[in-house]
């Protein structure tokens, strides 16, 4: 017995030690290519499209106003108009909306006050009650936590002009704006989660549609079913983004960088959102999210320095100049500073413990309510279930 496991203990830590290796070149290759990305972004001129914005809210996030008002500074020459929907009569998201149509009184602002229900999925039914207020041709739904630069709509407009392209996302940093814990998921979003992203595009190894912006023709929309296609299924953006390429049309993600709010104020609102997010993903691309944990050296080394204490520990060096590496090269894209090094590589830490966890969810948590994973992707309310 004893034998036998000095044997896992040997194969765990050679595991560690390759990972912190290919993790620490990854890194600094990541680091390069999220530059070159960002660098091909070209100026786009003002378009005359018509334009609805989608934006389902639930509670008056820190900074919901500003975020909201990035949306009705565009450079756009043609009518947008601005849906927001909430779901209960005393939500402190219709406060405001109110005031930002008073800030903003010439803007097209429509606010959709409806709790019916048409599935598992808060956000969906929202969007189901929402999108029968939308008007125009074309369609942009955005979570409620992102804030957009002035050129964001001819951006992706310029992008829809390829026929062959069905939907545009975008890549997005964080912000932490409600202290600490926030500033931590910031520094994750940041310079891991968005790194990862950007090389996974570049190099064409992934795919993806995230609810930081999905922009589709109402066409579009209708020919994969619209939302009421989505309203049980937990990872919305992704299905929406296979529904897409079933057409034989692409998601593109152009070099348009956006800015998610993180509002998160404690340790266990962290880990649930961040746990959340694991179990996401990993159901809908189990691989790709087991190979996510090269994104990690830091922690990976530390492990490593369990098994080889001398050359765990120049491993856990060279992983953290590596994430120097990239959390510079981030933030000179970025145009600011996101997080100190010392918040990204405690990020580090938590996300490997996270990641770990999510391989044993079968349950989440949205928003208060607990939704329970099914083996298809799609979701059940843990009250409906019970009830069943």
């Amino acid at each position: 017995m004893t034998h036998i496991l000095q044997s896992i203990g040997t194969a765990l830590g050679w595991l560690a030690i390759v990972l912190a290796v290919f993790g620490i070149v990854y890194s600094v290759a990541a680091a390069i290519v999220f530059r070159r990305f960002f660098a091909g972004a070209r100026p786009a001129p003002a378009r005359t499209e018509a334009v609805t914005l989608l934006k389902p809210l639930y509670g008056a996030e820190p900074r919901l106003f500003d975020n909201l008002a990035t949306f009705l500074t565009q450079d756009h020459a043609g009518p947008l108009q601005l849906v927001c929907g909430v779901q209960r009569a005393d939500d402190p998201a219709i406060a405001v909306v109110e005031a930002l149509k008073a800030a903003y009184p010439h803007a097209d602002i429509e606010l959709v006050i409806d709790p019916t229900i048409h599935g598992a999925s808060g956000k969906l039914s929202n969007l189901i009650n929402m999108d029968r207020a939308a008007r125009h041709p074309f369609v942009v739904l955005s979570d409620s936590d992102i804030a957009v630069a002035p050129d964001y709509l001819a951006q992706l407009l310029a992008t829809l002009d390829d026929p062959a392209v069905g939907a545009v996302t975008c890549i997005y940093s964080g912000r932490g704006d409600a202290g600490f814990w926030s500033r931590l998921v910031a520094a994750g979003v940041t310079y891991q989660f968005m790194l990862g992203v950007a090389f996974g595009v570049s190099n064409r190894l992934a795919a993806p549609c995230m609810g930081s912006t999905i922009a589709l023709k109402r066409d579009t929309l209708d020919k994969i079913g619209g939302f009421q296609r989505f309203a049980d299924v937990l990872a919305d953006d992704y299905a929406i983004g296979e529904g897409v390429r079933a057409l034989g049309l692409s998601v593109a993600v152009p070099p348009v960088l956006v800015t998610h709010a993180c509002d998160e104020t404690s340790l266990s609102q962290l880990w649930r959102h961040e746990l959340r997010w694991g179990a996401t993903v990993r159901d809908v691309a189990f691989w790709p999210y087991v190979g996510i944990v090269i994104g990690l050296p830091f922690p990976t080394a530390l492990l490593a320095a369990l098994y080889a204490p001398q050359f765990g520990l120049l491993l856990a060096l060279a992983a953290a100049i590596a994430r120097l590496v990239v959390v510079r090269n981030v933030d000179a894209a970025v145009g600011g500073r996101i997080a100190p090094l010392w918040m990204a590589l405690l990020h580090d830490g938590l996300a490997f413990a996270v990641y770990i966890a999510s391989f044993f969810v079968r349950s989440v948590d949205w928003r208060g309510a607990t939704l329970k994973m099914k083996t298809d992707g799609r979701i059940v309310s843990a009250s409906t279930e019970q009830q069943a």
